[in-house]
């Protein structure tokens, strides 16, 4: 492993910069055997400046090759979030009658010289598999005088209409647009007027479907949301119906679903062009938080993506809801794993499963008992410090408690306690748990419930202790998997 990828609180098994700042993930296209991911990126530093297209490419979504900046400013702007498809049948023109991949991203004018925020939409297309990239002569491509917000381009092919269907984050809705060529764009419909939570401004849109099982399917748009006063960036999703034109919500206009209920998963999107033969929907967002993320207490790198999971619908009591786990292919980094058959757990005294590894996946099934709270303290013993993750067996609730994590001071709003709704199977909590060594991503219940937090201890590692308080609990299965650093 080189140094420049084994600073101390660098992750070893998530995807980040080789150096420098980064933030949303962009044009994750699947193309030729290769995955590959594009991001907000500033080449010169270790904060929010300039936006580039970084680049990296993999072929099982868990090794990464970092190839060259794809996309640069301009006189026309900075390069914001966007997509890539292929154009498989060069319905744009730009192949000369074969196929390539087209980027479609915003233009962001910062108003420097005007004095007036202005962004559009632009694409840029790459013959040679996306390594090297010429933008259209003709951008931008799509503009609207209306919006100062007017970003963040998503974009795929709709079999039944036959036309290509973008959706951007306009202000406080989504607008719609189609178009035969990627080229020429005309305008459809709005969606967001009332409907789910509007705390911040919208953004970083994504539309497709899923299987809802009977043979039924659901269309499913997912909305980031900038920075709300309580919990700052984070990620709704809608469930309906989609014509080619309109977007239709299933549920009630007022009502939030959250993609994700802990604090650091952000303007996540999906794969395209993922061959029907895999048939997977598989996601990725930016692990971070617009409240703190240009001061997180990194080296030489500040940014990095969630695990890539795939997403799923499953029939609740309340209806289809979105499930995520990650992706299969995260096997394949298990070194060794320690496992316990069941062992009860009793008030004041935890018990601690002693090791010395940072990079983990924990499975573990408790049995709540009479117990009020079960979990277990991660990272225990260093310097006083722990990261909790347990279940309010009183509120039926999941959460994770990092005020005692490590760096914590770095930002008022960082050291906190979160929860999630999450009711108990039978009297048991099934948890999977991912320890980076600057994070913690949790799934509850086979991922019906997800939280994702960075966590910045002094040193990563150290031991574990299973707890339970107000009465007896036990673990019923647990297994413990050492996990091998992506870049050994």
């Amino acid at each position: 492993m080189t140094e420049q990828f084994n600073e101390t609180l660098r992750p070893q098994f998530h995807f980040t910069p080789a150096a420098n700042w980064m933030n949303d993930p962009n044009g994750l296209v699947y193309y030729e055997g290769e995955y590959h991911l594009f991001y907000q990126h500033h080449p010169d530093s270790c904060v929010w400046g300039p936006m580039h297209w970084g680049h990296a490419v993999s072929r099982d979504l868990v090794h990464w090759e970092h190839l060259p900046i794809a996309l640069f400013p301009d006189e026309a702007g900075m390069i914001f979030s966007g997509c890539c498809v292929v154009d498989q049948d060069d319905s744009s023109g730009l192949f000369n009658g074969g196929s390539g991949l087209v980027a479609l991203f915003t233009l962001a004018d910062d108003g420097s010289e005007s004095g007036t925020p202005f962004q559009c939409q632009g694409i840029a297309f790459s013959k040679d598999r996306g390594r090297t990239w010429t933008k259209y002569a003709g951008n931008p491509v799509l503009s609207d005088e209306n919006y100062q917000d007017f970003r963040d381009p998503k974009v795929f092919w709709h079999e039944d209409s036959g036309l290509w269907v973008m959706l951007l984050a306009a202000g406080d809705r989504i607008a719609f647009y189609t178009s035969p060529n990627l080229r020429e764009w005309s305008f459809a419909s709005h969606f967001g007027i009332g409907e789910g939570s509007h705390d911040g401004v919208w953004e970083c849109p994504d539309l497709f479907r899923l299987s809802a099982g009977g043979g039924r399917s659901k269309w499913i748009m997912i909305v980031s949301i900038g920075d709300s006063p309580e919990a700052g960036s984070k990620t709704q999703y809608f469930i309906g119906e989609f014509d080619g034109r309109e977007f239709r919500n299933d549920r009630p206009a007022d009502e939030v679903l959250w993609l994700d209920d802990g604090r650091d998963n952000y303007a996540g999107v999906s794969w395209s062009d993922i061959p029907d033969s895999d048939g997977r929907r598989i996601y990725i967002g930016w692990m971070n938080n617009w409240k703190y993320a240009k001061i997180i207490p990194a080296e030489s790198w500040r940014g990095a993506m969630t695990l890539p999971r795939e997403l799923y619908l499953k029939q609740e009591k309340d209806g289809l809801r979105l499930v995520q786990t990650p992706v299969r292919e995260l096997r394949k980094l298990r070194l060794s794993t320690e496992s316990r058959d069941r062992f009860d757990l009793k008030p004041g005294a935890d018990f601690r499963l002693s090791h010395n590894r940072q990079l983990l996946e924990i499975e573990v099934l408790f049995e709540l008992g009479q117990a009020a709270e079960v979990g277990l303290k991660l990272s225990t013993g260093i310097q006083g410090q722990e990261t909790k993750v347990g279940y309010d067996a009183r509120s039926q609730e999941l959460f994770i408690d990092r005020t005692v994590s490590g760096e914590t001071k770095f930002h008022p709003d960082f050291a906190c306690r979160h929860s999630a709704r999450m009711n108990p199977a039978d009297g048991t909590v099934q948890l999977q748990i991912w320890v980076d060594r600057s994070s913690v991503e949790v799934f509850g219940d086979g991922g019906k419930t997800v939280m994702t937090d960075q966590i910045f201890p002094g040193q990563p590692g150290g031991d574990m202790e299973f707890y339970a308080l107000g009465g007896s609990a036990a673990v019923l299965d647990l297994h413990v998997h050492e996990l091998e650093s992506i870049y050994r």
